[in-house]
């Protein structure tokens, strides 16, 4: 007699071992080449910051961990800064399959576990020496342990979403943005009709009243206030962007643009089996589940495109929102497979379609492991450093990244302004001492062209000898090219009106 039991163990025991799979697969991806190329601007605040503890920084939980838990094994350098990044990016495969588990079953969560093992954009998060894979990680635990354990009065896995929701925030700020997302679904499910008359009664009440109230007032007392600074910082230009290539400025281009580029990142094909597969959702008896993820997915969305009227925000702050559509294709294919489509074997329809998710990115994965998504500032500092002389003054939008592999050299500042070149160059002519280099991002397209870019370009064509260009070629639309000019000492009032 065959125990009943016998179908299940196979089936966890077959989705052990796939999970297992992609554990390794993952692993493979994110370590591999971790510390082949130089830093980046951003990587340049994280050494910084994790060298010298600051107690107001309001993202303080990557610097304490480099700084205590890799500080004393490990060089804080290219490879060092960028290993917790990498495990937690391979943490977040056993973790989204746990808690997707646990929402949509076994199958949707493998299937979406497959997608984020692939998944170009985490990829990138994970060798970047930034706090986004852990901020990815602990967003993909706490809303839904919070969903949890509201909805199952599971007070365990209530507070497993507290602690995991704390330890987000302190990740970084933008994280708090999911929570938004929770007060639709808790008004949706405790405050329907037919439940209004009964909710007195029911203990769980008083908990999600304490909830609301404790969110509303953390959400008064410390991210208010750090928004308003955030605010006031760029209006007085103590933040002032470093990249002399960003998107326009112009509003309603520059919000359509940032949607864009976010899905985009991400891959339109998985962004529409996202949507498929919350819809399908919607449409069947896990309705709750679909109004948590819509709402979370939309507050994040709305109140960063309405900041970004005020002031400026980065793509990477809907890091947050990443899982919801991983888990929203993970249900699309699970849904696939009950398909009867007339293809045998039926799971030729599923396979086939992920195959196409997984290859709408696989340009810009392939690409990752060429150069990084960054661009080659140690190599243009390793070369600056066989040519350049005593007095000489480099130029380039990523300034602290050349003044940390150059620590003995001037180095200031790029703008589109050219005023600043002609001044410096004035300034090499009569002194006789000194050439003036500049190390400048060759514009991949137009729409990462900053405004009075082209006031810059006529003045390094005129000025400007073009030393040497250092990057690889990609196989996906983006680029990173550096251009590295040395610049000719020109008679005064040439300088002065080329700058005007």
């Amino acid at each position: 007699m065959v125990s009943s039991e016998a179908p299940e163990k196979r089936s966890r025991l077959t989705a052990g071992v796939l999970l297992a799979g992609l554990i390794v697969l993952a692993a493979a991806l994110r370590f591999l080449r971790l510390g082949d190329w130089g830093f980046d601007s951003d990587e340049t605040f994280t050494l910084r910051d994790s060298v010298d503890i600051d107690p107001s920084n309001p993202r303080p939980l990557l610097y304490l961990l480099n700084h205590y838990l890799l500080g004393p094994l490990l060089p804080l350098d290219e490879f060092g800064l960028r290993i917790l990044p990498a495990v937690f990016g391979v943490l977040a495969i056993p973790v989204f399959f746990l808690v997707v588990r646990r929402l949509v079953g076994t199958r949707a969560a493998l299937f979406g576990s497959l997608l984020l093992t692939f998944s170009g954009v985490h990829i990138y998060y994970s060798q970047f020496a930034r706090y986004w894979s852990l901020v990815f990680l602990l967003a993909t635990v706490y809303p839904f342990a919070v969903y949890l354990g509201l909805r199952d009065r599971n007070r365990g896995m209530l507070a497993l979403g507290v602690v995991t929701g704390v330890a987000a925030v302190l990740a970084h700020p933008a994280a708090v943005l999911l929570l938004g997302g929770l007060v639709p679904w808790i008004l949706a499910s405790y405050l329907r009709p037919g439940q209004r008359a009964q909710l007195r009664s029911k203990r769980n009440l008083i908990w999600v009243g304490v909830f609301l109230v404790a969110l509303a007032t953390v959400i008064a007392i410390r991210f208010v206030p750090m928004l308003q600074a955030w605010v006031s910082e760029h209006d007085t230009g103590r933040q002032p962007s470093e990249f002399l290539l960003h998107s326009p400025s112009k509003q309603g281009v520059k919000q359509i643009v940032y949607m864009f580029v976010y899905l985009e990142s991400l891959t339109l094909p998985l962004t529409l089996a996202a949507a498929l597969g919350i819809a399908l959702l919607w449409q069947g008896r896990n309705r709750s589940l679909a109004v948590l993820l819509v709402s979370m997915f939309v507050f994040p969305i709305v109140f960063l495109v309405l900041a970004s009227l005020r002031t400026p925000v980065g793509v990477f702050y809907l890091v947050p929102t990443i899982p919801i559509l991983f888990i929203g294709a993970g249900v699309f294919l699970d849904r696939l497979t009950a398909v009867d489509s007339g293809l045998r074997p039926r799971w030729l329809l599923p396979a086939g379609v992920t195959l196409i998710l997984i290859a709408a990115g696989a340009p810009t994965l392939i690409s990752q492991y060429l150069d990084g998504r960054r661009y080659d500032l140690r190599g243009a500092a390793h070369w600056l450093q066989k040519h350049i002389e005593p007095g000489d003054v480099i130029y380039s939008d990523q300034y602290k990244v050349l003044a940390h592999y150059l620590p003995e050299t001037r180095i200031e500042r790029l703008r589109s302004n050219p005023q600043p070149l002609a001044a410096t160059v004035r300034e090499q002519r009569e002194s006789g001492q000194g050439a003036l280099w500049i190390v400048s991002p060759s514009p991949a397209h137009a729409f990462r062209t900053a405004s009075g870019i082209s006031r810059l370009n006529r003045w390094m064509y005129s000025h400007c000898q073009l030393r040497n260009t250092l990057g690889v070629g990609r196989i996906d639309f983006r680029q990173y090219y550096l251009q590295v000019y040395r610049c000719q000492a020109s008679r005064p009032h040439e300088a002065v009106a080329d700058s005007e």
